[in-house]
């Protein structure tokens, strides 16, 4: 009887354990994720100060500046992490080109306002990659965790769900942009 008392309490433990487990990770997929959110909302409140600093140079390239508006704001309004990868590729693109743009520009280019932003921008870029690299890392280990026996069983019977990665579609925010003179 003791046995039979010691086996139930042992795999109570298990259970316990394997559940915390996946509580810890499904909230550090929940954090990464957040964590893209906050550097995808750093670099759209920079864009109106980069927009406004470029607007009285680029007077007749108006569509480029209107294309960074618009990704701006589809980026603010997505929620789930297809929608932000979607989003952001579509920002990414049309900064590319704002950039591109601005090649043409000297005055533009030597001014200090729009230089320190660009900075600004590149940086938040990078701390992007990292928070989706953090994420998409986190939601291996999850997904794995919760795909793995025995605490495939465990996840099943909590609904635990795998999380989707944070991933680029689009080729056209993987390609350079073309610089015409």
């Amino acid at each position: 009887m003791l046995v039979f008392l010691a086996i139930i309490v042992l795999l109570l433990l298990m259970i316990i354990m394997v559940y915390n487990r996946l509580v810890k990770l499904r909230n550090h997929n929940k954090n990464g994720f957040h964590q893209i959110n906050v550097q995808l909302q750093r670099r759209t409140d920079l864009i109106p100060n980069l927009v406004e600093t470029v607007k009285g140079y680029l007077k007749h390239e108006k569509k480029t500046l209107e294309a960074v508006i618009r990704a701006r704001s589809a980026l603010q309004k997505a929620d789930s992490p297809g929608e932000k990868a979607q989003a952001n590729d579509m920002l990414s693109s049309t900064l590319k080109s704002l950039f591109a743009v601005v090649e043409n520009y000297p005055q533009l280019k030597a001014n200090e306002n729009f230089l320190r932003l660009q900075e600004e921008i590149t940086t938040t870029e990078n701390q992007v990659a990292f928070a989706r690299q953090y994420y998409n890392d986190s939601v291996m280990k999850y997904n794995t965790a919760i795909e793995s026996f025995p605490q495939s069983l465990i996840a099943a019977m909590c609904n635990f769900r795998a999380f989707h990665y944070f991933k680029t579609e689009s080729a056209a925010a993987r390609k350079a942009p073309k610089v015409k003179f």
